[in-house]
């Protein structure tokens, strides 16, 4: 998938940091923190459900590889505090290929995001029915089959995103518009499993059978 505009506010994955997001649960964390705002390891483990000592070493990780820092001004001496360092990830894994370490490192990744992407949704259904009518009616849970080259599969992820972006950006400046909340939005791009490997994307030599 191509990558996002950059944005000063963002960290670009390289081999060395994704090794620090190559745990499902560090995933979890450091969206909780960019979501929901600093908070500590005791209410981040109450949360999910986790021990405070589990949660510590991997908010430690987090901030050994540079996703969230201290945030030293709340709290009391004992109470140590952690915020997101950056409102967003990007990654390729295009740049890591010479790295098997690095492309592992970004596979465990990609599933802890897809296991927090899933979770979402399936949240969303679960609360359904306390919704109003008009937030139950919006939005939409959908998917397209498609036939694309590699190049329009970018193409269609780079137009969704751009729609996406003005709305972020729009977001930004003032106050909330009345009557509206927090929207998540998924995008998710990629060739559908199990369908057969076509060679001339892995550069092998297509070999065509005869047969009677």
């Amino acid at each position: 998938m191509p990558e996002p505009p950059p944005s000063p506010d963002e960290i670009h994955l390289d081999a060395r940091t994704l090794r620090g997001l190559a745990h499902p649960l560090r995933v979890r964390l450091l969206g909780l923190l960019r979501t929901d705002g600093p908070s500590t390891a005791t209410a981040l483990a109450a949360r999910l459900g986790l021990t405070s000592a589990a949660t510590s070493y991997h908010l430690r990780q987090l901030a050994t590889y540079g996703f969230i820092v201290e945030d030293a001004g709340r709290g009391q001496a004992r109470e140590r505090w952690w915020r997101a360092a950056h409102r967003a990830t990007s990654m390729s894994l295009d740049e890591v290929a010479d790295d098997p370490g690095a492309i592992e490192a970004g596979e465990v990744y990609l599933r802890g995001v897809a296991q927090v992407y899933g979770q979402q949704v399936q949240a969303h259904v679960d609360e359904l029915a306390g919704l109003s009518a008009r937030w139950r009616a919006a939005g939409t849970l959908s998917d397209v089959l498609l036939r694309l080259t590699p190049e329009q599969a970018d193409e269609v992820a780079e137009r969704m995103w751009a729609v996406v972006q003005e709305y972020r950006r729009a977001d930004e400046p003032g106050a909330p518009v009345p009557g509206s909340r927090r929207v998540v939005v998924q995008l998710q791009v990629f060739p559908r499993p199990g369908d057969p490997t076509d060679p001339s994307d892995t550069g092998e030599d297509q070999q065509i059978e005869d047969r009677p």
